[in-house]
């Protein structure tokens, strides 16, 4: 396993790949450790800087998978939903055959995306519109969400 820490418009990441696959990303994260040469990690990198730069809007990073397979079908759906558009926990639920009922347990799967940003659950909001929970913070949702409007002029 190598990790590699990043800065970026919403604070420290630190970046994690095993076997050839991006396995979590951090937020929060300190500095530490010297930076090691490592591919993925360097394309990993790129493209998270090219989507924070607003010049990549779809990832193409290998990643890893490991979850439930319920978690994984919210992971999949969570791709589906296009940069600079969201969709509700319900929505998830309704798309993935669910009645809306199951929407929290959307929620529990949303909350444990190791992948934030490329993954990206920011996406997600309340019923109602609003900006709910995110293992980021709330803030860094927010600015996720802004940040893949498009220019006003």
């Amino acid at each position: 396993m190598s990790t590699r820490w990043m800065d970026s418009p919403i604070g420290g990441l630190r970046l994690h790949v095993a076997a050839g696959l991006i396995t979590r990303i951090e937020f929060d994260a300190e500095p530490r450790g010297t930076r090691v040469a490592e591919p993925l990690l360097d394309r990993a990198e790129a493209q998270l800087e090219a989507y924070f730069g607003k010049e990549l809007r779809e990832f193409d990073l290998p990643i890893a998978n490991d979850g439930t397979e319920f978690q994984q079908r919210v992971w999949n759906a969570l791709r589906a939903i296009p940069y600079g558009q969201t969709a509700t926990y319900g929505e998830i639920a309704a798309r993935l055959g669910y009645a809306p009922g199951i929407s929290r347990a959307v929620g529990a799967a949303n909350g444990a995306n190791p992948i934030p940003i490329v993954v990206p659950c920011h996406r997600v909001i309340g019923s109602n519109g609003t900006l709910t929970g995110y293992a980021g913070g709330i803030e860094r949702k927010r600015v996720l969400l802004e940040l893949e409007q498009p220019a006003l002029f």
